[in-house]
């Protein structure tokens, strides 16, 4: 058992599992899947007085967020015994070869962890590509999601399972950004 789940499952598996998630979260009570609105729960719960809390912070954090700081709490736990139980997996090793190339022409040249080392490393974040691409990107990623309402995972699978044309015009941002910086931005930054 602990074999099957120390790699990739394939897309007919993967795929509907993650789609009975949204149906399994309404029948729990109309629960959104999303991660991004925990910072807002986080902060809302930080015991300060209520007179340094601004508006948007002012709310009943307890009734609004205690499922998602649950369902954060529960990702962090089952990551943590994933890797007690099963290991740590060379990451890299399932990297295509076209992307490995493409990576490799770009000056990246070590995947053998989570994240190549080469662009996310302390050593490269003093540099000036690093603080573009972890520092500025950080930035972005978190600016954006809170100016869309909510992350990918939100839109694309709670949001778009419910209809809702904001999530489906989110994911198509998502998705034009993600091209733009993977064939525009990186190999200026990289190249």
């Amino acid at each position: 058992m602990l074999e099957s789940l120390s790699g990739p499952w394939p897309w007919y598996v993967a795929g509907p599992l993650i789609g009975l998630v949204v149906p399994f979260l309404l029948l729990l009570g109309g629960k959104v899947f999303g991660i991004s609105s925990n910072l807002r729960h986080m902060c809302a719960a930080a015991p300060t007085p209520e007179s340094w809390k601004p508006a948007f912070l002012n709310y009943e954090w307890k009734r609004a967020g205690i499922w998602n700081l649950t369902f954060v709490l529960g990702i962090f736990l089952g990551g943590f015994l994933a890797v007690q139980l099963i290991g740590m997996p060379d990451a890299g090793s399932h990297i295509s070869e076209a992307t490995r190339a493409d990576l490799q022409a770009l000056g990246v040249q070590e995947f053998s962890g989570l994240l190549p080392a080469d662009l996310f490393s302390w050593g490269s974040l003093l540099s000036p590509v690093g603080l573009v691409l972890i520092v500025g990107g950080g930035f972005l990623v978190g600016f954006g999601a809170r100016y869309a309402g909510g992350c990918t995972s939100g839109h694309a699978i709670s949001g778009i399972a419910d209809l809702q044309l904001p999530s489906l015009v989110a994911v198509i941002g998502f998705f034009a950004g993600g091209l733009l910086v993977t064939f525009g931005l990186l190999p200026l930054l990289l190249g």
